[in-house]
């Protein structure tokens, strides 16, 4: 998933990292011949690159359940689907020397709580979904004399396909496996591009998330003193994590590509009711589809989404200029400060902690923490992050600056709320074609028509005007629209859902004695196309929206009140269900998010540092809650990696139970299980003060791994050779040609000719092409065999002699940790930014993060207009509104005068009490400095 919402706000914030790609397509003749893409001519995108890494599901999930077309009939058309996807890819970016496809195993326990909220709502999902399809077939059989129809008997038939079943040991990732490895074969044999490509298989029997799992292998190769400093890396994927992860490698030559998923195709989308084109799910009669001609059931090709590149050099440039900080005390060093960038980035959410309740990155929660980042460097002596690896004292200065904002971003939040809700409502009513109501309804009065309000007279119609024909067939736009009051949260019901229930409606309203029924509670929170970006997409299989369980209303209440004092009380009583006067455990929770921070830092910049470690709560604690942090003696343990039987059973529901051997289904179904508490069927969807259900936290219980364990292995006996070797470990694979001559010289000759010498083999970066690492020897397999095609309906040719050659393949290990420095002989590329564009980003570094409370958090009060920073809230030492402190729990004490100004004309308090006095001169603070930041020798928010 990544970090929520980062790449649209990166890419708003510093557009010119995003470049679209081209990309040349085939020719199609008079004849209908295709002409394929030359792939060996220069690359049309202005530069060669040299490798290309495959984030391999962020292909596999949008081949699988595609969101704009039908979706594959089976797992062969899905695999041909994931190939011609794939070969797209690989056509437009050309890589000259290795092509790595990394696919997700089994991940850090960290991760797999994230996951299993993923699948148990996917579960959910599927459920509604298929319950609301049988219901409207019910009722489809109803309007045909009880008779369903022929047409929709595929209808009933066709099951839809288990997103959960893309998770590492179920047999449709066997299948995958497979599959990638005849078509990367397949290619080196076949495609001229290819033929001095080396290719690195990394399937789910390999340990780690697929994105790491690349990670890992460009600091192996940067440690190895043969590796080109220079070299052109370009990674595929959806997840926004994937900028950090490149930022991270500080490698000079980084590009991220993705489809443009802004990219709003004009085409119409096929209905999620009936399946068919044409038509979206408001308009579906549930009709059968009507033939044209004998050729009708190939659909037209649709047309391809555009894909971009995201330039991490450039994004560098951009940090250059908003990071530097004039007046260091010590050097300034940009890959440092783009270290502490990237950790910052960690506090507004990603996959393994939850955000901190002050920080949204659509609130520019990453500007607010560089506006601190800056005030407090040169007072802090250093950068906070080494190699990854945090000091905890200046981290402390950071979270210093945030808490004591924090009062004033909940309020300014709940401002901003009501300014849209009222503006939505206004647009609304003018959308209606109304006044704003007004008189004795208020506001907020229902609009009244004339058979409720006779003073408002009631609209007549000519006779001319009253239908003739027949009523044409219900559809789900005409019922949705049937009345002028529907509310707006109807919409937001899954299509079916809606047919459904008002069908029903009309059915029971056409009976003598009866009324109309009220709509039922709406599922919350229809998520936009645009809100599916950074890999947060909804499964297909689900309806049009998130369903929460056990959430209805169309309007949550948020009890907590973050913008009331008192807020933190309210929020450690509803959240974690502990007394106000136990602050210790307000304590504890931030230490467990600091070793969280800690993990995910050193998981980004040098491998994951423990299987074993996961955050234990749903949420995060406030900034406030961080104390001596300087005291923490944080360190890791590598732990236990799962199994992928075991981390199937951490993540899965009970519905998707199939995808596991069918000795493990007791465990998750029978009452009397051990571990059935692990698979609720109904959990608690808590929005946290969101409006929309997928924005909610799903509450489920965590997984006593020492109980799984002991569960899943009392099983192990039972399981078949075949399910026992999908639990097994494995291991990279290396793919490449004899158009590789130097490597496949030396390999064969170790390996497979008279003189073979040990199955071990070390690279020899020189006939590599600078790749370090050492290759097996693959037991019972032999060179220049038959590739056969693996599947049931063999779709793809099989080969009689296949050129290629296969072995396993490990990272060449090194005692050194990864280096936040650019490499000896690294040449930085051209610069993109213009002179304009620097001063524009300097610019906004002086003002972003700085409009909380209403005011900047700096203003022009020294002498000579010299900026100073203002803070909010009490002092260090005093108690927040919202925190208890050692005077007593919500009592706030007196402010510090000497850290006081007035609030801005206009604001709060303005024009009220005393003038505070002078702020005292900072001897030697240059008026160069003006505007970039506080004096050396201040030190604010601590």
């Amino acid at each position: 998933m990544g970090i929520p919402a980062a790449f649209r706000w990166l890419s708003n914030k510093y557009p010119k990292i995003i470049s679209p790609v081209v990309e040349e397509q085939p020719v199609t003749m008079d004849d209908g011949t295709v002409v394929p893409v030359d792939t060996t001519r220069p690359n049309p995108n202005g530069e060669e690159l040299d490798n290309l890494y495959l984030d391999m599901n962020g292909i596999v999930h949008p081949c699988s359940h595609p969101e704009d077309r039908p979706a594959p009939k089976d797992e062969e058309e899905m695999m041909l689907e994931v190939f011609r996807y794939t070969d797209r890819v690989v056509n437009m970016v050309r890589p000259r020397k290795l092509l790595m496809i990394a696919v997700d195993g089994v991940a850090p326990r960290a991760k797999m709580n994230q996951q299993r909220s993923r699948r148990f709502r996917s579960a959910q999902e599927a459920k509604e979904k298929e319950t609301d399809k049988q219901e409207l077939l019910k009722l489809v059989k109803q309007q045909n004399g009880g008779v369903l129809p022929p047409e929709h008997a595929d209808t009933i038939a066709k099951k839809a396909f288990d997103t959960n079943s893309i998770t590492p040991g179920t047999p449709f990732m066997d299948i995958l496996a497979a599959s990638l490895r005849y078509w990367c074969q397949y290619k080196l044999n076949t495609d001229p591009a290819w033929a001095k490509l080396k290719v690195i298989i990394s399937d789910a029997t390999v340990p780690g998330e697929g994105e790491h799992k690349i990670m890992s292998y460009v600091r192996s190769q940067r440690a190895s003193p043969d590796h080109d400093p220079n070299t052109r890396h370009v990674i595929y994927g959806l997840d926004a994590d994937l900028i950090m992860l490149g930022l991270a490698t500080h490698e000079p030559y980084f590009r991220v590509l993705r489809e443009d998923v802004f990219f709003q195709d004009s085409r119409a989308r096929t209905c999620k009711l009936c399946g068919q084109k044409g038509h979206e799910a408001r308009n579906c009669r549930g009709e059968a589809k009507e033939k044209n001609g004998d050729f009708d059931e190939k659909d037209n090709v649709p047309a391809l989404k555009p894909f971009i590149w995201l330039h991490v050099s450039v994004l560098r440039e951009y940090l250059a200029a908003e990071l530097a900080v004039p007046g260091l005390p010590f050097r300034f060093d940009i890959e440092r400060a783009i270290d502490d960038w990237v950790f910052m980035c960690c506090f507004v959410g990603n996959d393994f902690l939850p955000h901190l309740p002050a920080l949204e990155i659509r609130e520019h929660g990453i500007d607010t923490l560089t506006a601190i980042w800056r005030d407090n460097l040169p007072s802090m002596g250093g950068y906070v992050t080494k190699d990854g690896h945090i000091d905890w004292t200046r981290a402390q200065c950071i979270l210093d600056g945030l808490a004591r904002q924090e009062d004033a971003i909940f309020k300014r939040r709940k401002e901003q709320e009501d300014r849209r809700e009222a503006n939505a409502k206004r647009r609304k009513v003018q959308h209606n074609g109304g006044a704003p109501p007004t008189g004795r309804h208020g506001s907020d009065g229902p609009r009244m028509g004339g058979h409720q309000d006779p003073s408002r007279g009631l609209q007549l119609h000519p006779i001319a005007s009253f239908p003739t024909e027949p009523p044409q067939a219900i559809t789900h736009d005409m019922i949705v629209n049937r009345g002028a009051t529907k509310d707006a949260t109807m919409a937001n019901k899954s299509a079916a859902s809606i047919l459904k229930d008002q069908l029903r409606g009309m059915q029971q309203s056409s009976e003598p004695g009866t009324q109309e029924p009220s709509s039922s509670p709406s599922s919350l929170g229809k998520r936009k196309a645009s809100e599916l970006e950074d890999g947060m997409k909804l499964p297909t299989n689900a309806p049009t929206v998130a369903s929460a369980p056990k959430v209805s209303g169309a309007e949550p209440v948020d009890t907590v009140r973050l913008w009331e004092d008192g807020y933190a009380d309210r929020y450690y009583q509803q959240k974690f269900h502990k007394s106000p006067e136990d602050i210790a455990f307000r304590r504890e929770v931030a230490r467990a998010y600091a070793e969280g921070l800690a993990w995910v830092l050193l998981y980004y910049f040098q491998g994951c540092p423990s299987w074993d470690w996961f955050y234990p709560y749903h949420y995060a604690p406030f900034a406030a809650d961080f104390k001596d942090l300087a005291s923490l003696d944080i360190s890791f343990d590598q732990g236990y990696t799962s199994r992928p039987f075991e981390q199937l059973m951490s993540v899965l529901p009970a519905a998707s139970r199939h995808a596991l051997p069918e000795v493990f289904h007791s465990l998750m179904t029978d009452k009397d299980s051990e571990i059935i508490d692990f698979y609720p069927e109904d959990f608690e969807v808590d929005l946290n003060g969101k409006k929309m259900a997928w924005q909610g936290v799903a509450l489920l219980p965590f997984i006593d791994m020492n109980r799984l364990l002991a569960a899943v292995r009392g099983k192990y006996p039972l399981l078949s050779e075949a399910d026992a070797a999908r639990n097994g470990v494995g291991r990279d694979v290396l793919l490449f040609s004899d158009g590789n001559e130097g490597l496949y010289d030396d390999v064969l000759t170790k390996f497979y000719s008279k003189r073979q010498a040990a199955s071990k083999l070390k690279l020899n970066p020189k006939t590599s092409d600078g790749m370090a690492g050492k290759v097996e020897k693959l037991p019972e397999y032999v060179p220049h065999g038959a590739l056969r095609y693996p599947l049931d309906r063999h779709a793809m040719p099989d080969l009689d002699y296949d050129r290629s050659v296969s072995v396993y393949y490990d990272f060449p290990q090194s005692t050194q940790t990864h280096k936040s420095m650019l490499l000896r002989g690294a040449e930085l590329p051209a610069p993109i930014l213009t002179r304009s564009d620097i001063e524009v980003i300097q610019g906004k570094a002086s003002r972003a993060g700085r409009s909380y409370g209403g005011a900047r958090l700096d203003r022009a009060n020294g002498p000579g207009g010299r900026r100073e920073p203002i803070h909010y809230g009490p002092p260090a030492g005093a108690t927040r509104p919202g925190h208890a402190g050692a005077g007593g729990y919500g009592r706030v004490q007196p402010d510090n005068f000497s850290h006081h100004y007035p609030p801005p004309p206009g604001g709060a308090g303005f024009g009220m009490g005393l003038p505070p006095p002078p702020p005292a001169y900072h001897q030697g603070y240059r008026s160069q400095n003006r505007g970039r930041g506080p004096p050396p020798n201040s030190r604010p928010y601590r």
